[in-house]
């Protein structure tokens, strides 16, 4: 089984690629920028469980980084198991200060990409009745911020783009959302106090994920006991009040 995780160097892309090895999945490790977080977290997964493992660089906001990724791995492999369409950026900045150019990068990476290589590895994925996982975000279902507007489009825009995408590719291929609340990463190190209490106090659980919670109902969409599980929009986020 061989699944491609995209933006894998990231705190919740790394709990995504060990969760995945760790029940036999070998791996195509997708990054941008960290390459010394690529190469550490292959090795890693190769001495742990012994898998394949292969990294391929790419700027998901340009189709040409893509198709080349994509023939790569056309290359390489017969077919596709799961994409996890993880890899996301965020600007957050005031509203009335965003410019036309960072707005529509935003969305390039978050939702143009993952349409992309859905529609682009199809044939690996339909070979291998395989299944499709977008990582979306509880800002797409309610918990807004004005300063993460273009996030925020991406996201609700990732659940419409899953919507679709299980239609087409059914029955045979399935395609699931996943939206996590907030997470331990290093994107969230750097909160104010004050803030980061606001946000704990909406959950019910009164505390942030892990990424392994997340991971966790990734692998499990990606397995065979998710196999009656289509066109999904599932919620890991601790319960928002």
């Amino acid at each position: 089984m061989v699944a491609l995780i995209t933006g894998s160097t990231g705190g919740l892309g790394k709990a995504i690629a060990f969760s995945l090895a760790e029940v036999g999945f070998d791996l195509i490790l997708h990054y941008h920028n960290d390459e010394v977080g690529v190469l550490n977290l292959a090795s890693d997964i190769r001495n742990k469980y012994k898998r394949n493992v292969r990294m391929y660089k790419a700027d998901l906001a340009s189709e040409d980084e893509i198709d080349k990724m994509v023939s790569d791995i056309k290359e390489n492999y017969f077919s596709l198991d799961v994409l996890v369409n993880n890899a996301a950026i965020s600007k957050d900045t005031d509203l009335l200060l965003k410019e036309k150019e960072e707005f529509l990068n935003v969305l390039d990476v978050n939702l143009v990409a993952p349409f992309l290589l859905s529609k682009k590895l199809s044939s690996l994925l339909i070979d291998a009745n395989g299944t499709i996982i977008n990582i979306s975000s509880n800002n797409a279902l309610g918990e807004n911020y004005p300063e993460s507007i273009d996030y925020d489009a991406s996201k609700i825009g990732l659940i419409s783009l899953t919507s679709n995408l299980a239609k087409y590719f059914a029955p045979t291929v399935r395609v699931n959302c996943v939206c996590p609340g907030w997470i331990k990463t290093k994107m969230s190190e750097n909160l104010d106090n004050d803030f980061e209490q606001k946000e704990k106090d909406k959950i019910l659980l009164n505390r942030f994920a892990i990424p392994e919670e997340v991971a966790n109902v990734v692998t499990f969409l990606a397995s065979k006991k998710a196999s009656y599980i289509n066109n999904a929009i599932i919620r890991v986020d601790g319960g928002i009040r």
